[in-house]
């Protein structure tokens, strides 16, 4: 029996999300201040469907740390392992498309300054499954040396290893290679990844998912599953099954938080059910679940905000089935 609490690391910082729909950053000048950052993200989907989230992550001595923390508390997260810094919190600035779809510039702070030493003793203590989300885990930096340390110690500990490249243009977009060298270590190690259909294709030089998801099998993931936006996830496993699993139609206004969404739920559901990584049925059933879970996130603007809990993503499953 694994642990029951998921460990997630990394990014927490403030969203800004820009309410013009369709002008972008360049134009847009109404925004929304939301509780972000893909790591705080998952956490959150994952007490929203049932789990139990533990999150380390830096952010300033400033107002919008405050917020920050204040939003974990409301959550229920674990954040213990959430210090603060004299540097001011990372800030991204979010700007949305007419289908949802977003452009990013971040204002990088603190979340980079998150050291080993941050990182209570006990901090995998009843975890069963680490997840990384790395989009600014793999830049230069403290936090960067953390994400290598703590991978390690999962990995020595026999842990689940849960990783999303989460990659952005904005970030890498000067040494994009340099971002895929990086992520090589977790797909060695990782036993889920979560990508973007973008990503894979970016990542593996594929024209195909099938043929994306297998360089990543080469490299040892056992799960990948691709999110494929409006479509489904395609989820494929190392012995050769390969299967897209369908979304359910909504009216989609922000997709800010939807893979992060739908991360959280599917480990929520693997941590709740002690589920089989080698049961084939029982994986693809979380899949159905988190797709409803990542689905319904951009029904609303934010992130955190947008994450639906556990019951509303079961009440729409019953009333798709009949």
């Amino acid at each position: 029996m694994r642990g029951q609490h998921i460990a997630c690391i990394g990014e927490l910082l403030i969203d800004f999300v820009c309410t013009d729909i369709g002008l972008g950053l360049k134009q847009g000048a109404r925004f929304l201040k939301k509780a972000g950052g893909a790591p705080a993200n998952v956490a959150a989907a994952i007490n929203r469907s049932g789990g139990h989230a533990k999150l380390a992550a830096k952010v300033g001595q400033d107002p919008f740390g405050d917020f920050l923390l204040h939003t974990l508390e409301s959550e229920d997260i674990e954040h213990a392992s959430v210090t603060r810094s004299a540097t001011p919190t990372t800030l991204a600035f979010v700007g949305l498309q007419e289908d949802g779809e977003r452009d990013f510039t971040f204002c990088r702070g603190a979340d980079g300054e998150l050291g080993w030493q941050d990182i209570p003793s006990d901090f995998l203590d009843d975890v069963g499954i680490v997840h990384f989300g790395a989009a600014t885990g793999l830049l230069d930096g403290e936090l960067y040396a953390t994400y290598q340390r703590l991978l390690y110690e999962a990995k020595q500990r026999g842990l689940l290893v849960s990783f999303d490249p989460n990659y952005r243009e904005g970030l890498w977009g000067g040494n994009p290679q340099q971002f895929i060298t990086r992520c090589t270590p977790w797909f060695q190690q990782a036993d889920i990844v979560k990508v973007s259909e973008e990503e894979l294709h970016f990542i593996t030089s594929a024209k195909t998912n099938t043929e994306g998801c297998k360089r990543l099998h080469e490299a040892g993931v056992s799960y990948v599953t691709v999110t494929c936006g409006q479509r489904g996830t395609w989820v494929s496993h190392q012995s050769g099954i390969q299967q897209l699993i369908p979304s359910v139609p909504v009216d989609a206004i922000d997709s800010t938080g939807a893979g992060d969404a739908f991360i959280g739920a599917l480990l929520t559901q693997i941590a709740q059910s002690d589920c089989r990584l080698d049961d084939g049925s029982q994986f693809l059933d979380a899949v159905r679940w988190a797709n409803i879970c990542g689905a319904l996130t951009c029904t609303k603007f934010g992130a955190i905000d947008a994450i639906p809990v556990a019951h509303d993503v079961d009440a729409y499953l019953k009333n798709s089935e009949r």
